[in-house]
Parts: C-alpha cells; sequence; structure tokens
C-alpha cells in the first residue's frame, strides 16, 4: 500500500513540473511570434538645375622628335593656362588631368617592321565653374588659346546630400501615406514604423556627360534624383 501511494506522490509531482513547464514556455513562443505589420515602399524624386559644371580640354601637337614635340606643347598649353586665368578662373579651379608623348609609327613596307615618324604630345587640363552660364564663353576661352581638344562638358549639383536628405522626408512622407491607405481599407489602426530601409545606395547628383561642338548653345537643363524607402509599420485593431 505504501508503495502504491509512493508512486502515485511521484506522478503528481511530475504532473506539477510538466505543468509549470507548459506555463513557462506558452508567454515565450508569444513573444517570439512577430508583430502584424504594414509595409509599403515610399519613393521621391526631386529635379533641379545643376550649379556646376566641369570642362575637359586639352592640346595635342605633333613634331618629328620627342623634345621638340613636348616643347610644344608645353608652350601651347601655357597659353592655354594663362588665358584661363585672364577669363577670372582661379587657379583652385583646373588642375593638369594628363599627360602623355607617344611615338608615331608606320609601317614602310606590308608586313614590314614599324619605323617612328614622329611624336605626338598631350597635355589635359580639367576646369571645374561655379556658374554654369560661363559654359560657353569659357570654351571660347580655350580655343582661342590654342586648345584644339575639347573633351566634353559634365554638369553636376553641389548640394547633393542635402538633396538627398530632403528627399527621403518625401519618401517616407509617402510611405505613411500609402500605409494609411492600408489601414483604412482593413479596418486597422496605423501604429509606429518598426523597420526603416532604404531601397539600394541613392544615386548622387554628379555627372551629366555631353559633347562640347564649338559654336553651338549650351542647355544645362536639369538633374533629377530618384530614392525610395522600405517602411515596415506595427498595426492594431482598429478603436
Amino acid at each position: 500500500m505504501s508503495a502504491m501511494k509512493h508512486r502515485a506522490s511521484r506522478f503528481s509531482a511530475l504532473a506539477v513540473v510538466l505543468a509549470a513547464a507548459t506555463l513557462i514556455v506558452a508567454p515565450a513562443r508569444a513573444q517570439t511570434e512577430p508583430p502584424a505589420v504594414i509595409s509599403v515602399t515610399g519613393e521621391a524624386r526631386i529635379s533641379v538645375p545643376p550649379d556646376l559644371a566641369q570642362i575637359d580640354a586639352g592640346v595635342t601637337t605633333e613634331a618629328k622628335t620627342a623634345r621638340e614635340a613636348s616643347d610644344a606643347n608645353n608652350l601651347a598649353m601655357g597659353k592655354v593656362l594663362v588665358a584661363l586665368k585672364g577669363a577670372g578662373i582661379e587657379e583652385k579651379d583646373y588642375q593638369t588631368s594628363r599627360l602623355s608623348l607617344q611615338p608615331q609609327n608606320s609601317s614602310s613596307r606590308p608586313g614590314g617592321p614599324p619605323t617612328i615618324t614622329g611624336y605626338r604630345a598631350s597635355n589635359r587640363v580639367t576646369i571645374r565653374l561655379r556658374d554654369v552660364t560661363k559654359v560657353a564663353s569659357v570654351i571660347d576661352t580655350l580655343v582661342g588659346a590654342g586648345a584644339n581638344d575639347i573633351g566634353g562638358i559634365s554638369f553636376m549639383v553641389s548640394q547633393a546630400s542635402k538633396l538627398l536628405d530632403d528627399a527621403r522626408e518625401q519618401a517616407i512622407a509617402d510611405a505613411r501615406r500609402k500605409a494609411e491607405i492600408y489601414a483604412r481599407a482593413a479596418g486597422v489602426t496605423l501604429g509606429a514604423p518598426v523597420a526603416i530601409s532604404e531601397g539600394g545606395a541613392p544615386a548622387p547628383i554628379v555627372f551629366r556627360r555631353m559633347a562640347a561642338p564649338q559654336e553651338a548653345p549650351i542647355a544645362q537643363g536639369e538633374e533629377t534624383l530618384q530614392l525610395s524607402v522600405s517602411v515596415s509599420w506595427a498595426i492594431k485593431p482598429a478603436q
């Protein structure tokens, strides 16, 4: 009889332990369940005229010897730099971007070894303009001073970081607008945002290249910045 009572006591104790374990595990499972959310993507688009321009220009000269080509090129580029300074371009806004000296080869007969017939020297400079309205006049200055290779023009925006921040605020506002529409349609109340992520690296407003034909008007147009952000909003039943 005592043995049976002992077994019954042990069974009752085990049942109490199992019940306690169940009570502990149940809240833990409830805590791990993901919250109910509405996930949307907000978008923003900002168009702005560029306020900076960059011109790539240079001088190329040819001569029979390397020294002659190099000396003639240095002299020509010196005139270009003096002209830039005379046009009011500060020295900090232009710099040499490339120097090269290459032999010019030709074949004396088909299949024969090439022979050096002369040398070509090239010196290129990059000019940054803080007034985009001066692009055409600076190109005229470059050509008039002897620049015979105008590579192209690039337009850019100096306050790209501020514009990106403005676009982020607009994208969040767009995401909230969409989330509120879904919440009303579903009969729930929109809560606080629980996750925010930017859709990839936003493209900064930088270079838009174009050719620089002489005697042609320069139109800088506008640059457009696009940005997206994904937001998950907590939801709760409508009151």
